[in-house]
């Protein structure tokens, strides 16, 4: 896997530690969770626009 450093405001942070702690998840995979299905989400539409065209 590759590190990486997100600098997050506060209420990002804590909105993620907060979501974190609730279903016994760290931050971190929190939010590569969330990362990895927006990352899905945009490819789909990419793939459906591009068959638009």
């Amino acid at each position: 896997m590759t590190e990486v450093t997100l600098y997050l405001d506060n209420t990002a942070a804590q909105f993620y530690c907060r979501l974190a702690q609730a279903i016994g998840k760290t931050a971190e995979q929190v939010m590569a969770d969330a990362l990895f299905k927006l990352a899905g989400e945009l490819s789909l539409e990419a793939l459906r626009k591009g068959r638009e065209l």
